[in-house]
């Protein structure tokens, strides 16, 4: 199954060295040339820069047939989810809250960074304590509160598979 990201879960798995762990959840991932430039741009992190440099076989840049009349998102945002759209149910890979609820307004699986790695600490492909500690190191941002809702279902989760 492929999955359509916009720029900032790619960005924050490239900064925290698990952005290889997208291929084993959705196999590939498509994204917009909006936002492989955003990727690219002079102001992103070298390490991210780097990486869409030289993309790994799993990512395929592709644009959208069309714009989506009536949305006020940015390039990224936009070719995302015109993107998600015309591939059909696909999950859209998205942190921005603007973009979130016009992808959710359109019936599309709405995933964000900490979900992916939620997701990948339950498949046991990365530490979420780990991961959420070199996140935290970043510029992304999740209320206490939610992250403590997400480590109490992690530690329920562990307690039920005990």
């Amino acid at each position: 199954m492929a999955a359509v990201s916009d720029t900032s879960p790619l960005n924050y798995l490239a900064l925290i060295g698990s952005v290889d762990i997208l291929p084993v959840l959705f196999e590939r991932i498509v994204i917009p040339p909006a936002v492989a430039g955003e990727l690219q741009h002079a102001n992103t992190p070298p390490v991210v820069r780097s990486w869409i440099a030289a993309p790994p076989a799993w990512l395929e840049v592709r644009p959208p047939a069309g714009p989506i009349p009536g949305l006020t998102l940015g390039a990224g945002e936009l070719q995302a989810i015109a993107l998600a759209l015309e591939l059909g149910a696909v999950p859209f890979l998205a942190d921005d809250s603007e973009a979130r609820r016009a992808a959710a307004e359109r019936k599309l699986k709405v995933i964000g960074t900490l979900a992916v790695i939620v997701e990948a600490a339950n498949r046991g492909l990365l530490d979420f304590d780990d991961a959420v500690d070199r996140l935290g190191r970043t510029t992304f941002y999740v209320a206490p509160a939610v992250l403590a809702q997400v480590r109490r279902g992690l530690a329920g989760d562990e307690a039920a598979a005990g």
